[in-house]
This record gives structure tokens, C-alpha cells and sequence, in this order.
């Protein structure tokens, strides 16, 4: 191959080496910013096939989706001084992608700032609240603050926090540890109340039901005793008037009956004289025939 060869190729290879550098594709999910000697020289947001002055001008693109960045656990004191574990995370998107390269370069120390940022964040708000919030309705409003407080942070670095989502809070363990006994203890101790309550309330319902046994038992043997005095007053009564009305036969019939309490079928010896006035029924009859 001579030199007439030689020539053609290499302006051919050259041509196609400045065509090549010309042109570069930007995504659907991209942005890019062209330099000419680092200046910036135009921001393109739109996706398709541009051109630049090759070897002269470059390209860097960044992305136009949102990107996240996962902070690390952290122990955090809250307003009543309980720490607590948090891990949360941020999700962004570049929103001026000039000022993000000036300040920021690229995605790995974007997140890194942005990081620590969240993480000061959630210093300082949780710092504020109680254990409660966290843990109630209120959590929503607590995102929302860190992230306003972020966004504050990062607005002269290119990028806006969209959202700001806390994935876990758990004590720590060696609190975990100090709260379970504590709520052991406070468990216990509101048994013991309980159950010294009951016994307290047991004795006072037996103590009633005693008092209130005793009393109906007073009155139904006060009962008693009167109605038992009133038939005992009767039965005088009767006895008096049939004693008046007869005395001889009350008096044999009170005779019989001591006879047959006296005579009763158990072996017993009675020694007595046959004149005594005990058998004088049996001597003689009463007087007046009957």
C-alpha cells in the first residue's frame, strides 16, 4: 500500500472519529449538561439525539427519576430522655443538575451529604418529640418536619427531598433489657394491688354477710322466743281454765301423766310407801263417787 492509499483512509477514519464524537443519546430518564473546557455551555432535559463540537465539548448525565438514600440506625435521645434506634430513609431527585455538579459531583456524595444531613435531621425533631408520637398518628407529622428540614438544608445543592420514611425504631437492647424488667415490676405490683383489692373487698362482703346473718338470725330466734312466749302464755291460759273449771280431774290427770313418765319400761326400782301421797289414786277413788 502506498502513500496515494494511505491518505484517503486515514482522512476516512478521521471523518468518522469527528462524526462519532459529535452526537450523544440522552434517556428518557436522563439530563445532561455539555462543557466546553469545564463551562458550562447548556443543560439538555429533553431525551433524544444531540450534538456537540467534538473533542472540544463533553457530556455528563445525571438522573431525572428519584433517587434514595438509606441513612444509618442511629441512637437518638428523645425530649424524655429515652434513646432510641431509628433507621430511616430519603428519597430525591436532582432538580438542578448544574448546581449538583458544582456542589455535589455525582450520586455517591450526594448521598453521603445527604445522609448525614438526615440524619442531623432526625436529631434535632425527634429530639423534640415524645416516644409516643413516634408510635401514633403523629408519625406522619414527624416525617413531614424532618423532611421540610432537610429540603432546608439541601437547597443550594441542585436536589429537593420528596419524602422522608422512618423504617424501624426499636430501643436499644441494653434499654429493651432495663424497660422489660420495668414493666415486669410495674405488672406485678398492679397485680399485687389487685389482689389485695379483692381479698379487701372479700373480707368486706363476708364481714356483711356475717353481720347480716347475725342479725336475721337475732331476729328470727327474737321471733321465737315471742311466739314461743305466747303459746307457753296460752297454754297457762288453757291449763288455768281448765283447772278452774275442774280442779279434782286436773289434778288425776296430772296423776296420770306422772304415772307414766314415772312407770316407764326401763328397769326402774321406786321405793315408796303404799300410804304416799303419790298413790292415792290408787287406794281410794275421789270423792263423790267418781
Amino acid at each position: 500500500m502506498n502513500m496515494r492509499h494511505i491518505v484517503p483512509i486515514g482522512l476516512g477514519l478521521l471523518l468518522l472519529s469527528l462524526l462519532n464524537s459529535s452526537w450523544f443519546l440522552v434517556l428518557q430518564t436522563e439530563q445532561a449538561i455539555v462543557f466546553q473546557f469545564r463551562d458550562v455551555v447548556r443543560v439538555i432535559d429533553q431525551p433524544g439525539l444531540h450534538f456537540k463540537i467534538p473533542f472540544i465539548q463533553d457530556v455528563e448525565t445525571f438522573e431525572k427519576r428519584v433517587l434514595a438514600v438509606d441513612a444509618p440506625s442511629e441512637e437518638i435521645m428523645m425530649e424524655e430522655q429515652k434513646p432510641l434506634e431509628v433507621d430511616a430513609f430519603a428519597r430525591y431527585h436532582i432538580t438542578d443538575p448544574v448546581l449538583f455538579y458544582k456542589r455535589l459531583r455525582n450520586e455517591d456524595i450526594a448521598n453521603s451529604r445527604l445522609g448525614s444531613i438526615l440524619n442531623a435531621s432526625l436529631r434535632s425533631v425527634f429530639g423534640t418529640i415524645k416516644m409516643a408520637d413516634v408510635l401514633s398518628a403523629k408519625r406522619d407529622d414527624v416525617m413531614i418536619e424532618i423532611r421540610d428540614e432537610v429540603n432546608a438544608q439541601v437547597k443550594d445543592l441542585g436536589i429537593e427531598v420528596v419524602d422522608v420514611r422512618i423504617k424501624r425504631t426499636d430501643l436499644p437492647q441494653k434499654t429493651s433489657a432495663a424497660v422489660f424488667a420495668r414493666m415486669s415490676s410495674q405488672r406485678a405490683q398492679e397485680a399485687a394491688q389487685i389482689r389485695a383489692t379483692g381479698q379487701q373487698e372479700a373480707v368486706q362482703i363476708t364481714a356483711d354477710a356475717d353481720r347480716q346473718a347475725t342479725i336475721i338470725l337475732a331476729e328470727a330466734q327474737g321471733g321465737a322466743e315471742k311466739l314461743k312466749g305466747e303459746g307457753d302464755r296460752k297454754a297457762l291460759e288453757i291449763m288455768a281454765d281448765a283447772t278452774s273449771k275442774d280442779p279434782q280431774f286436773f289434778a288425776f290427770w296430772r296423776s296420770l301423766l306422772a304415772y307414766r313418765e314415772a312407770f316407764k319400761p326401763d328397769n326402774t326400782t321406786y321405793v315408796l310407801s303404799p300410804d304416799s301421797e303419790f298413790f292415792r289414786y290408787f287406794n281410794a277413788p275421789p270423792s263423790g263417787g267418781k
